[in-house]
């Protein structure tokens, strides 16, 4: 407890409160542009954090990536582009909610849904971080091929009524992942010839082309016309209080799902997202409640809670291994361990017992972080939500502008400049035959990781394939996933409903 007084001293004094306030402002602004990542956001902080003592630099770190993964979902809701790719995962549901009238109620969820669960998140790191970091050590190449693939797995249990269409999307989006270098042999695939191409396609070009491109190709074809009457934006607090409470299961199942994913190296928030919407979707029989227009409200509600909770909960995942262990649990931690090792504290088990007061204050500062997100997120809502009352033909032109600056801001070339309209054609023609567009994502993102670590499991085992098999975490995980693709068979079998509706 000595220890904990002595970093909240530390923690509230002017300066790092009001580099906390700083850092706030430009997670929003991060998060809201479509391109601008929170890893990014992180890494424009460095310059300023060579100036500034360590407690004030690491919470302007954290308190920065919390916001900015909040803020994501502001662009999500009332443009349906995902401001971050880890608010991909529910920016459908929030942007329905946008065009029933009820943008503040999806933002508000959203937003207090992030808050709760990066505050269990910031709680678990204080209080379990050696025991979830040691955990997260025995996490071996095998364990992790099994969670790409169960990330993979929830996708299309969260795509929609078709899991066929969803399984559809998550085969374009790993042919995508195909683009660029073969591990083992080094030669390009898929690249065309192109230098630029051989890292691959990357992500932000292809979210920012399926999400806001197409839309920007949509109103262009006149398939998106100016509605008659936009609808208003709706009240921010009038149903958050009944929505939250109906879905305080989904935020705490959401909370922990965050955590233990962000723990394991290699994972992050955009894999908790989807796997957090999968453990805890409700599976009703075609053409019944979700019909109605409350029910709609209450099953995109549903798609909200639990992954908004667990990405900013899986920032507190993520610090674990990072802080305890010096391995980062996935790009946004690695920014905030070079942050680290700059102001002289190097990432380990002994910087605990060496500058107990320092780390200890940088795990409060997220905590903080996480209060501080409520009032700025409400602020920056109330700022945005007139973009719904702005008509297309002038709204269009902007998001395309925004789309053109954000992704050579990413990459840095023209070849994703192209990349970005191709995928903007991509998701048009996805959309046009009903094929949900978040499992391509995450086929783009855990594509990758799934050839890595079982080319990896499988040389260090001289080749056999039952090595994925070996362990009994190993075992439980594709159980996991058998039953993640075998759930919606079975309740398409019982249900005599939904028998007698399927054409």
């Amino acid at each position: 407890m000595a220890v904990i007084a002595a970093a909240a001293a530390l923690l509230l004094t002017p300066t790092v409160l009001i580099v906390m306030a700083g850092a706030a402002l430009l997670g929003l602004l991060v998060g809201a542009l479509p391109g601008l990542t929170a890893t990014l956001g992180v890494a424009l902080l460095i310059p300023f954090a060579v100036l500034l003592d360590p407690v004030p630099a690491l919470a302007g770190v954290v308190t920065l990536a919390a916001v900015a993964i909040a803020a994501g979902d502001l662009p999500g809701a009332l443009l349906r582009i995902p401001g971050t790719p880890a608010s991909a995962a529910y920016a459908d549901a929030a942007h329905r909610l946008a065009q029933r009238g009820k943008a503040g109620l999806a933002l508000t969820t959203g937003l207090v849904c992030a808050a709760l669960g990066g505050l269990f998140g910031a709680l678990v790191l204080l209080m379990a971080a050696p025991g979830l970091a040691r955990l997260a050590l025995h996490v071996s190449t095998v364990e992790r091929f099994w969670l790409a693939v169960l990330g993979l797995s929830a996708a299309v249990a969260v795509a929609g009524p078709s899991p066929a269409r969803g399984a559809l999307a998550l085969l374009i989006g790993l042919t995508l992942a195909l683009v660029g270098l073969d591990p083992v042999s080094g030669q390009p695939r898929l690249t065309f010839g192109l230098t630029d191409l051989s890292g691959g396609v990357g992500l932000i070009p292809v979210l920012i082309g399926l999400f806001a491109v197409s839309r920007v190709l949509r109103h262009a074809a006149g398939v998106d016309a100016d509605p008659a009457a936009p609808p208003r934006p709706g009240p921010l607090l009038r149903d958050l209080g009944p929505a939250l409470r109906q879905r305080a299961g989904r935020i705490a199942i959401g909370s922990g799902v965050g955590t233990v994913v962000g723990a394991v190296p290699g994972a992050g928030a955009d894999i908790a997202a989807y796997v957090a919407q999968a453990v805890t979707r409700r599976r009703l029989p075609r053409g019944a409640p979700e019909a109605t227009p409350d029910a709609a409200d209450a099953a995109d509600l549903d798609a909200i809670a639990p992954a908004g909770a667990a990405n900013n909960a899986a920032i507190g995942g993520a610090l674990v291994p990072a802080t305890v262990l010096g391995i980062p649990g996935d790009s946004l931690t690695a920014v905030v361990i070079g942050v680290l090792m700059l102001k002289g504290l190097t990432p380990g088990p002994t910087v605990f017992l060496t500058q107990p007061t320092t780390m200890t204050a940088v795990l409060l500062a997220f905590l903080v972080a996480n209060l501080l997100l409520v009032p700025a997120g409400l602020v920056a809502i109330a700022l945005a939500r007139p973009l719904l009352r702005v008509p297309r033909a002038v709204l269009m032109p902007v998001i395309l502008g925004v789309c053109l600056v954000g992704t050579y801001a990413a990459a840095g070339t023209v070849t994703a400049l192209v990349v970005m309209m191709l995928a903007g054609g991509l998701g048009l023609a996805m959309e046009a035959h009903r094929i949900p567009l978040a499992p391509a994502v995450l086929g783009l993102v855990l594509g990758p990781m799934v050839e890595e670590m079982a080319l990896t499991s499988l040389m260090k085992s001289g080749g056999d394939p039952l090595v994925l098999l070996s362990r009994p975490p190993a075992i439980a995980l594709a159980v996991l996933c058998a039953l993640v693709w075998l759930a919606p068979v079975a309740v398409r079998r019982m249900s005599p409903q939904r028998a007698r509706t399927q054409p």
